[in-house]
C-alpha cells in the first residue's frame, strides 16, 4: 500500500495524515487546534480532515495558513461513545472514522488517527484495513511512563481483544518488538510477559505455554526476552515492552490513570492546606512542573493498533490540542519509519520459522 505524498511547488513532498475530527469529548474544534499545532511545528505533514464539510472549513480558515495543509472530507454522521461497534459497521459508511480509514485503505493517507469510539475504530479497521498475513488478533499499543531512558514503556495489548491464547501473546511480543524499534529507537527491546509473579512455574497454562514461544523466537526476532514481570514493572526500568492479554491491560491502563489522578488531586489539597504549605508548592513549582510534564498523559497520547494492513493511532477520547498533536505525531514518526511495512516483514519471516524454514530470505533484510 502506497500513500500519496502532497507536493507543493516550493517544498518536499508531505507525509499525508488521515485525521477523524469528530468522536471526541473536545468536538472538532479541539482536532483542528490540534492539527493547527502540528502543522505549525513540521512542514512535512499535510491532512486530510473528515467530518461536517461547512463546520470544518470555517474551523480550518480561522487558522492561519492551514487551509493550504489540509483537504476537507465531508461526512455528516458520527460515531458516538455510545455506539455499539457491530451497528457502527452496518450503518456507519457515511461517519467521519469510516471516511478516514478509507483514505488509508485507497493509499491517499498513511496513518490514520480518530479520537472517536475504540471498539468501533478497531472493528472498522479491521473490516476495512484487514489484517496483515500470518496474523491472529490485531492489539493496541499504549505508552506508559517509566523510568527507562526512552521515558515511556510500551504495553500490548491494551483492549483490542479481551482473550488471547500463547500464540497470539507471542505475536503480541513480536508487534511489540517492531513498535519499539521504530517508535522509540530501541535496537533490542527488552520484552516481558505480565503475570502474577516471575516465578517460571506461576501463571495460567496459556501464559507458561507462551513464555516457552518468545523464549524460543527471541533470538531470530532480536529481542531479549527477560521472563514474567508483575504489574509493579510497568514503570519500571526491568524491561522496554510488556506483553499481556486484552482485559489484564485495559484494567491496568484505566488503573494507571486513576492512580495518577488521585496522585494529583492529592497533591493539589495537601499544598492548599495551610499558608505554609501554600508557600512550600510556590517554592516547588519548577520541579512538580517537570514531574507534571513527564507524566502528563496527553503527551504520551496515542495507543497504536498493530497488526493491521495500514496504520491507526487512537488518540484519548477526551483529548485537547495538546493531545492530538502528540497524536499526530507519533502518527508522523510510525509513516517515516514505513512501521506497517517492517511489522508486515517481521511477521512473515517468524511465520517462515514456525513453519521449519529460513528466515535468511526474507522479502525486507532490513525489516525491524
Amino acid at each position: 500500500m502506497t500513500a500519496r505524498t502532497d507536493q507543493t511547488r516550493t517544498g518536499p513532498a508531505r507525509t499525508i495524515i488521515s485525521v477523524d475530527a469528530m468522536g471526541g469529548d473536545q468536538g472538532p474544534a479541539a482536532v483542528v487546534a490540534g492539527i493547527a499545532h502540528s502543522a505549525q511545528k513540521n512542514r512535512e505533514i499535510g491532512f486530510i480532515v473528515h467530518g461536517p464539510g461547512d463546520e470544518l472549513k470555517r474551523l480550518v480558515a480561522k487558522r492561519k495558513g492551514l487551509e493550504s495543509r489540509c483537504e476537507v472530507r465531508h461526512a455528516p454522521d458520527v460515531v458516538t461513545m455510545d455506539d455499539k461497534p457491530s451497528s457502527v459497521v452496518r450503518h456507519g459508511r457515511e461517519t467521519s472514522m469510516w471516511s478516514a480509514l478509507e483514505s488509508v485503505r485507497n493509499g491517499e493517507a498513511t496513518v490514520c488517527v480518530s479520537c472517536g469510539n475504540t471498539g468501533a475504530l478497531m472493528l472498522m479497521s479491521v473490516l476495512r484495513l484487514r489484517k496483515l498475513p500470518g496474523i491472529y488478533r490485531p492489539a493496541i499499543a499504549v505508552m506508559w511512563p517509566s523510568q527507562n531512558p526512552q521515558e515511556h514503556n510500551i504495553m500490548l495489548d491494551g483492549g483490542a481483544d479481551i482473550r488471547a491464547d500463547a500464540k497470539d501473546l507471542m505475536q503480541y511480543a513480536l508487534m511489540g518488538a517492531s513498535y519499539a524499534r521504530n517508535g522509540f529507537g530501541l535496537e533490542r527491546p527488552r520484552i516481558g510477559l505480565l503475570n502474577v509473579g516471575t516465578e517460571e512455574h506461576k501463571g495460567r497454562a496459556e501464559l507458561r505455554e507462551a513464555y516457552d514461544l518468545i523464549a524460543a523466537n527471541a533470538r531470530t526476532a532480536d529481542f531479549e526476552f527477560v521472563g514474567f514481570v508483575e504489574g509493579r514493572d510497568l514503570p519500571g526500568t526491568v524491561c522496554d515492552v510488556i506483553v499481556t492479554d486484552g482485559f489484564t491491560g485495559n484494567v491496568a491502563l484505566k488503573t494507571g490513570e486513576g492512580t495518577a489522578k488521585l496522585v494529583g488531586d492529592l497533591l493539589r489539597e495537601a499544598f492548599a492546606y495551610s499558608p505554609l504549605s501554600r508557600l512550600a508548592s510556590v517554592l516547588a513549582y519548577t520541579s512538580l512542573r517537570r514531574m507534571k510534564k513527564r507524566v502528563d498523559p496527553r503527551r504520551a497520547n496515542g495507543g497504536v493498533f498493530l497488526g493491521l494492513n495500514g496504520t491507526v493511532v487512537k488518540s484519548h477520547g477526551s483529548a485537547d490540542a495538546t493531545g492530538v498533536s502528540s497524536a499526530i505525531k507519533l502518527a508522523f514518526e510510525l509513516a517515516q519509519s514505513h512501521f506497517t511495512e517492517r511489522l508486515a516483514a517481521r511477521v512473515a519471516s517468524a511465520a517462515l520459522l514456525d513453519q521449519g524454514g529460513s528466515a535468511e530470505n526474507t522479502p525486507d533484510e532490513e525489516a525491524q
